[in-house]
């Protein structure tokens, strides 16, 4: 789980970083570029130094479908590109985690994509109110600071 948290830390650090490149260039749209191209060799050099690119033979045997992550982290690089700077990284990052824990909650339940089914009892609900709650309490802080 070590490694699932510092992926998790990555992705204000990430946001922040983007955010940044984007005001430098003056381009949000180029600083998204930038980012899948560093992306895009760092996962080849993986691909390759790992031996996984004979795995590339059986792309036609995935569905369109499972093409959508590449769709949707492309969505998720550019929202945060160029919401963090106008709203703040804690403020985008706290609205996307509680959307990733409600949209995670709810793909368990119903087994969505094969995922494990496991259904939503009343401590997981209590638990993703707290999260919505604490968001609530952020949004109200951040707005008096201001």
């Amino acid at each position: 789980m070590g490694w699932a948290a510092l992926a998790g830390a990555g992705i204000p650090v990430m946001a922040a970083l983007n955010g940044a490149l984007g005001r430098t260039l003056g381009s949000p749209p180029a600083a998204v570029f930038v980012l899948f191209l560093v992306g895009f060799l760092s996962a080849s050099a993986f691909l390759l130094t790992t031996g996984g690119g004979s795995a590339l033979a059986r792309l036609s045997h995935a569905s369109p479908a499972m093409f959508g992550g590449g769709l949707i982290v492309s969505f998720y690089i550019f929202s945060v590109t160029f919401l963090a700077p106008r709203y703040g990284v804690g403020n985008v990052i706290l609205f996307v985690m509680v959307a990733q824990i409600a949209t995670s909650a709810a793909i368990d339940h119903y087994g969505l994509f094969g995922a494990t089914q496991r259904p939503i009892d009343a401590l997981r609900m209590f638990g993703i109110a707290l999260m919505l709650a604490g968001l609530t309490i952020a949004q109200i802080a951040s707005a008096r600071a201001s």
